[in-house]
């Protein structure tokens, strides 16, 4: 079956088979960051934004995307850039396996809620595993963003 879709910004068309899974369609056309991790939609490993909106691909069709546009980390270069280096700087980035999905789960976020509280970042970030950190560095790391775009150090005082 053919299918069109809107890739990271280019239009695609492509036949697949009518049993692809977008995680594997993505990565054919060369956008390894979305990962296969439990292929069971635990994971968050998989995330793309289908329409802006954050899911998981290993549970979603190839043909299920077809007029849709996707997103992968890839195509998200320069809005990640801004915030992925927040993260490592509290040691939330340990391996890296599960970085891509937390930051696309975090630019869907933030699009959506600019200014989020701990709990709404915690609730939206929930779908993603992480082996090796207690996901509070992701939250701090998030935050000491969220504070440098409005200005504020971390003393609490002004820029």
């Amino acid at each position: 079956m053919e299918i069109k879709l809107t890739l990271n910004g280019k239009a695609v068309a492509a036949a697949v088979e009518p049993d692809l899974l977008l995680l594997d369609f993505v990565r054919a056309q060369g956008c390894y960051s979305v990962k296969r991790g439990c292929e069971t939609a635990n994971c968050g490993l998989c995330t793309v934004l289908m329409d802006g909106k954050p899911v998981l691909s290993c549970s979603v069709l190839a043909a299920r995307a077809s007029g849709h546009e996707i997103w992968t980390l890839e195509g998200l270069q320069e809005e990640a850039e801004e915030f992925v280096g927040f993260i490592a700087d509290q040691g939330a980035e340990q391996c890296g396996f599960c970085n891509p999905g937390f930051v696309m789960n975090t630019i869907a976020l933030l699009r959506e809620n600019p200014e989020p509280s701990d709990e709404e970042i915690k609730a939206f970030l929930s779908g993603n595993l992480c082996r090796c950190s207690g996901y509070e560095g992701q939250l701090r790391g998030i935050r000491a963003y969220l504070d440098w775009k409005k200005g504020v150090r971390e003393d609490g005082t002004g820029l």
